[in-house]
Protein backbone atom coordinates (compact mmCIF):
# COMPACT_ATOMS: atom_id res chain seq x y z
CA UNK A 1 0.00 0.00 0.00
CA UNK A 2 1.52 3.68 -0.86
CA UNK A 3 2.15 6.08 1.22
CA UNK A 4 -0.95 7.98 0.34
CA UNK A 5 -3.19 5.00 0.70
CA UNK A 6 -2.16 4.40 4.00
CA UNK A 7 -2.58 8.00 5.25
CA UNK A 8 -6.35 7.48 3.70
CA UNK A 9 -6.80 4.79 5.83
CA UNK A 10 -5.60 6.66 8.74
CA UNK A 11 -7.83 9.89 8.27
CA UNK A 12 -11.29 7.10 8.04
CA UNK A 13 -10.51 6.10 11.31
CA UNK A 14 -9.58 8.46 12.71
CA UNK A 15 -13.64 8.96 12.16
CA UNK A 16 -14.28 6.37 14.25
CA UNK A 17 -12.74 7.07 17.49
CA UNK A 18 -13.89 9.80 19.29
CA UNK A 19 -14.33 14.00 17.92
CA UNK A 20 -12.19 14.50 15.17
CA UNK A 21 -11.04 18.23 15.48
CA UNK A 22 -9.66 20.29 12.73
CA UNK A 23 -8.29 23.27 12.80
CA UNK A 24 -8.33 24.45 9.20
CA UNK A 25 -5.33 25.86 7.23
CA UNK A 26 -5.12 28.00 4.21
CA UNK A 27 -1.60 27.69 3.50
CA UNK A 28 1.61 25.58 3.49
CA UNK A 29 2.50 27.84 6.98
CA UNK A 30 -0.39 28.02 8.47
CA UNK A 31 -0.86 24.02 7.95
CA UNK A 32 2.85 23.53 9.23
CA UNK A 33 2.18 25.38 12.39
CA UNK A 34 -1.30 23.78 13.17
CA UNK A 35 0.26 20.47 12.87
CA UNK A 36 3.00 21.72 15.19
CA UNK A 37 0.41 22.32 17.93
CA UNK A 38 -0.27 18.51 17.55
CA UNK A 39 -3.46 18.32 15.06
CA UNK A 40 -4.15 14.31 14.08
CA UNK A 41 -4.98 15.64 10.16
CA UNK A 42 -4.94 19.06 8.63
CA UNK A 43 -8.43 20.41 6.56
CA UNK A 44 -8.12 23.33 4.16
CA UNK A 45 -10.69 26.06 4.53
CA UNK A 46 -12.06 27.01 0.60
CA UNK A 47 -12.71 30.80 1.83
CA UNK A 48 -9.02 30.94 3.95
CA UNK A 49 -7.25 29.51 0.46
CA UNK A 50 -9.06 32.08 -1.81
CA UNK A 51 -8.47 34.87 0.38
CA UNK A 52 -4.70 34.05 0.69
CA UNK A 53 -4.53 33.45 -2.87
CA UNK A 54 -6.81 36.71 -3.70
CA UNK A 55 -9.81 35.49 -5.31
CA UNK A 56 -13.58 35.46 -3.20
CA UNK A 57 -14.67 32.57 -1.62
CA UNK A 58 -17.45 30.74 -3.40
CA UNK A 59 -16.34 28.78 -6.67
CA UNK A 60 -14.41 31.69 -7.54
CA UNK A 61 -10.26 30.34 -7.18
CA UNK A 62 -9.21 28.63 -10.48
CA UNK A 63 -8.66 24.95 -9.59
CA UNK A 64 -5.29 24.70 -10.83
CA UNK A 65 -3.98 27.95 -8.06
CA UNK A 66 -6.33 25.22 -5.27
CA UNK A 67 -3.60 22.03 -6.89
CA UNK A 68 -0.83 24.49 -6.37
CA UNK A 69 -1.82 25.33 -2.85
CA UNK A 70 -2.55 21.97 -1.66
CA UNK A 71 0.77 20.65 -2.92
CA UNK A 72 2.80 23.32 -0.95
CA UNK A 73 0.50 22.02 2.36
CA UNK A 74 1.33 17.97 1.55
CA UNK A 75 5.15 19.33 1.14
CA UNK A 76 5.07 21.00 4.29
CA UNK A 77 3.10 18.51 7.11
CA UNK A 78 3.26 14.81 7.21
CA UNK A 79 0.12 14.25 8.75
CA UNK A 80 -3.44 13.41 6.49
CA UNK A 81 -4.47 15.92 4.06
CA UNK A 82 -7.83 16.97 3.72
CA UNK A 83 -8.65 19.74 0.92
CA UNK A 84 -12.31 21.63 0.64
CA UNK A 85 -12.94 21.93 -3.06
CA UNK A 86 -16.55 23.55 -2.55
CA UNK A 87 -18.73 22.60 -5.12
CA UNK A 88 -15.50 21.15 -7.33
CA UNK A 89 -15.54 24.27 -9.38
CA UNK A 90 -17.27 22.73 -12.02
CA UNK A 91 -20.80 21.48 -13.08
CA UNK A 92 -18.92 18.90 -15.03
CA UNK A 93 -18.78 15.49 -12.76
CA UNK A 94 -15.98 14.57 -14.98
CA UNK A 95 -13.95 17.52 -14.83
CA UNK A 96 -14.45 17.46 -10.98
CA UNK A 97 -13.20 13.77 -10.69
CA UNK A 98 -9.61 15.28 -12.45
CA UNK A 99 -9.41 18.07 -9.88
CA UNK A 100 -9.64 15.84 -7.55
CA UNK A 101 -7.72 13.06 -9.11
CA UNK A 102 -4.85 15.77 -9.39
CA UNK A 103 -4.96 16.59 -5.77
CA UNK A 104 -4.68 12.55 -4.93
CA UNK A 105 -1.56 12.56 -6.84
CA UNK A 106 -0.09 15.42 -4.72
CA UNK A 107 -1.03 13.59 -1.46
CA UNK A 108 -4.20 14.33 -0.36
CA UNK A 109 -6.39 11.98 1.72
CA UNK A 110 -10.03 13.68 2.09
CA UNK A 111 -12.21 16.12 0.48
CA UNK A 112 -15.16 17.94 1.07
CA UNK A 113 -17.78 18.41 -1.73
CA UNK A 114 -20.89 20.45 -1.57
CA UNK A 115 -24.01 20.62 -3.08
CA UNK A 116 -24.85 24.25 -1.90
CA UNK A 117 -27.99 25.52 -3.16
CA UNK A 118 -28.23 23.20 -6.16
CA UNK A 119 -30.34 19.99 -5.92
CA UNK A 120 -28.88 16.46 -4.50
CA UNK A 121 -28.74 14.89 -8.19
CA UNK A 122 -25.24 16.97 -9.38
CA UNK A 123 -23.68 16.29 -6.26
CA UNK A 124 -24.24 12.19 -6.21
CA UNK A 125 -22.68 12.47 -10.09
CA UNK A 126 -19.94 14.54 -8.43
CA UNK A 127 -19.38 11.61 -5.57
CA UNK A 128 -19.39 8.51 -8.14
CA UNK A 129 -16.81 10.07 -10.64
CA UNK A 130 -14.60 11.61 -8.08
CA UNK A 131 -14.77 7.57 -6.30
CA UNK A 132 -14.19 5.93 -9.21
CA UNK A 133 -11.37 7.98 -9.80
CA UNK A 134 -10.15 7.63 -6.38
CA UNK A 135 -10.59 4.11 -6.59
CA UNK A 136 -8.53 4.11 -9.90
CA UNK A 137 -5.43 5.43 -8.24
CA UNK A 138 -5.71 2.60 -5.34
CA UNK A 139 -6.61 5.68 -2.75
CA UNK A 140 -9.52 5.22 -0.57
CA UNK A 141 -10.11 8.85 -0.56
CA UNK A 142 -12.60 9.99 2.21
CA UNK A 143 -15.14 12.27 0.36
CA UNK A 144 -16.99 14.28 3.06
CA UNK A 145 -20.53 15.25 1.31
CA UNK A 146 -21.33 18.52 2.97
CA UNK A 147 -25.48 19.32 2.49
CA UNK A 148 -26.52 22.78 3.14
CA UNK A 149 -29.87 22.28 4.08
CA UNK A 150 -29.20 24.53 7.19
CA UNK A 151 -26.72 26.86 6.26
CA UNK A 152 -29.03 27.91 2.91
CA UNK A 153 -32.25 26.93 4.03
CA UNK A 154 -32.94 24.74 1.99
CA UNK A 155 -35.82 23.37 3.59
CA UNK A 156 -38.51 25.38 5.77
CA UNK A 157 -37.79 25.11 9.85
CA UNK A 158 -39.10 21.64 10.94
CA UNK A 159 -38.90 20.07 7.94
CA UNK A 160 -34.54 20.05 7.69
CA UNK A 161 -33.75 17.08 9.83
CA UNK A 162 -35.81 15.21 7.14
CA UNK A 163 -34.49 17.12 4.49
CA UNK A 164 -31.42 16.72 5.62
CA UNK A 165 -31.35 12.57 6.18
CA UNK A 166 -32.84 12.16 2.78
CA UNK A 167 -29.72 14.29 0.72
CA UNK A 168 -27.61 11.77 3.16
CA UNK A 169 -29.07 8.20 2.11
CA UNK A 170 -28.71 9.77 -2.03
CA UNK A 171 -25.19 10.73 -0.98
CA UNK A 172 -24.27 7.69 1.02
CA UNK A 173 -25.45 5.41 -2.06
CA UNK A 174 -23.38 7.65 -3.94
CA UNK A 175 -20.24 6.90 -2.54
CA UNK A 176 -20.25 9.30 0.32
CA UNK A 177 -18.08 8.67 3.49
CA UNK A 178 -19.18 11.24 5.89
CA UNK A 179 -21.84 13.94 6.11
CA UNK A 180 -21.09 17.66 6.94
CA UNK A 181 -23.86 20.38 8.09
CA UNK A 182 -22.84 23.47 8.68
CA UNK A 183 -25.48 25.54 10.34
CA UNK A 184 -26.69 22.44 13.05
CA UNK A 185 -26.81 23.03 16.16
CA UNK A 186 -29.65 22.20 18.08
CA UNK A 187 -29.23 18.77 20.07
CA UNK A 188 -31.86 16.97 19.13
CA UNK A 189 -31.97 17.38 15.43
CA UNK A 190 -27.88 16.99 15.66
CA UNK A 191 -29.27 13.71 17.26
CA UNK A 192 -31.81 12.73 15.14
CA UNK A 193 -29.01 13.08 12.15
CA UNK A 194 -26.43 11.49 14.12
CA UNK A 195 -28.62 8.26 14.26
CA UNK A 196 -30.30 8.60 11.07
CA UNK A 197 -27.27 9.07 8.41
CA UNK A 198 -25.05 6.35 8.55
CA UNK A 199 -22.09 8.52 8.07
CA UNK A 200 -19.75 10.42 10.57
CA UNK A 201 -21.38 13.40 11.19
CA UNK A 202 -19.60 16.53 11.15
CA UNK A 203 -20.59 20.06 12.19
CA UNK A 204 -18.97 23.68 11.69
CA UNK A 205 -17.71 25.41 15.23
CA UNK A 206 -20.09 27.61 16.39
CA UNK A 207 -20.93 29.69 19.81
CA UNK A 208 -23.69 27.87 20.21
CA UNK A 209 -22.11 24.32 20.13
CA UNK A 210 -20.79 22.79 23.47
CA UNK A 211 -17.56 21.62 23.56
CA UNK A 212 -16.54 18.42 21.74
CA UNK A 213 -16.68 16.10 24.61
CA UNK A 214 -20.20 16.51 25.00
CA UNK A 215 -20.91 16.22 20.85
CA UNK A 216 -19.69 13.14 21.28
CA UNK A 217 -22.51 12.24 23.14
CA UNK A 218 -24.56 13.43 20.70
CA UNK A 219 -22.87 11.45 18.01
CA UNK A 220 -20.95 14.10 16.31
CA UNK A 221 -17.41 12.79 15.19
CA UNK A 222 -16.07 15.40 13.10
CA UNK A 223 -15.92 19.38 14.32
CA UNK A 224 -14.22 21.91 11.96
CA UNK A 225 -13.20 25.12 12.68
CA UNK A 226 -13.70 26.65 9.06
CA UNK A 227 -12.90 30.05 8.29
CA UNK A 228 -12.39 31.22 11.51
CA UNK A 229 -9.23 30.45 12.21
CA UNK A 230 -8.71 32.49 8.50
CA UNK A 231 -10.62 35.08 9.79
CA UNK A 232 -9.33 35.89 13.01
CA UNK A 233 -6.05 35.96 11.89
CA UNK A 234 -7.04 38.80 9.08
CA UNK A 235 -8.46 40.24 11.93
CA UNK A 236 -5.15 40.58 13.96
CA UNK A 237 -3.64 41.21 10.80
CA UNK A 238 -5.53 44.23 9.95
CA UNK A 239 -5.76 45.93 13.66
CA UNK A 240 -1.85 45.96 14.03
CA UNK A 241 -1.73 46.82 9.96
CA UNK A 242 -3.63 49.59 10.51
CA UNK A 243 -2.40 50.91 14.00
CA UNK A 244 1.29 51.01 12.03
CA UNK A 245 -0.11 53.00 9.69
CA UNK A 246 -2.01 55.16 11.45
CA UNK A 247 1.00 56.33 14.20
CA UNK A 248 3.87 54.42 13.22
CA UNK A 249 4.25 53.11 16.77
CA UNK A 250 6.08 49.87 16.50
CA UNK A 251 5.70 48.56 19.95
CA UNK A 252 2.35 46.64 19.09
CA UNK A 253 3.78 44.83 16.38
CA UNK A 254 6.08 42.97 19.01
CA UNK A 255 3.60 42.55 21.65
CA UNK A 256 2.21 39.45 20.83
CA UNK A 257 4.41 38.06 17.62
CA UNK A 258 5.31 34.74 17.92
CA UNK A 259 9.51 34.10 18.16
CA UNK A 260 11.45 34.39 14.70
CA UNK A 261 13.46 31.53 15.58
CA UNK A 262 10.70 29.25 16.64
CA UNK A 263 8.85 29.96 13.63
CA UNK A 264 11.90 29.55 11.34
CA UNK A 265 12.63 26.33 12.77
CA UNK A 266 8.87 24.63 11.79
CA UNK A 267 10.43 25.26 7.97
CA UNK A 268 13.60 24.08 8.12
CA UNK A 269 13.23 20.65 6.62
CA UNK A 270 16.08 17.77 6.64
Amino acid sequence: MSATADRAAQFHRFHHDGVLLLANGWDAGSARLIESLGAKALATTSAGVAWAQGYADGDRLPAQRLIDVAAGIARAIRIPLSVDVEGGYSDDPAQVADTVAALIDIGAVGINLEDGGAGPERLCAKIERVKTAAARLGVPLYLNARTDVYLRGLAAEGERVEATLARAARYREAGADGLFVPGLTAEHEVRAIAAGCDLPLNLLACPALPPAAELQGWGVRRLSAGSDLAQSAYARLADLAGGFLGDGDSRPLQARAMDYGRLNALFDFA
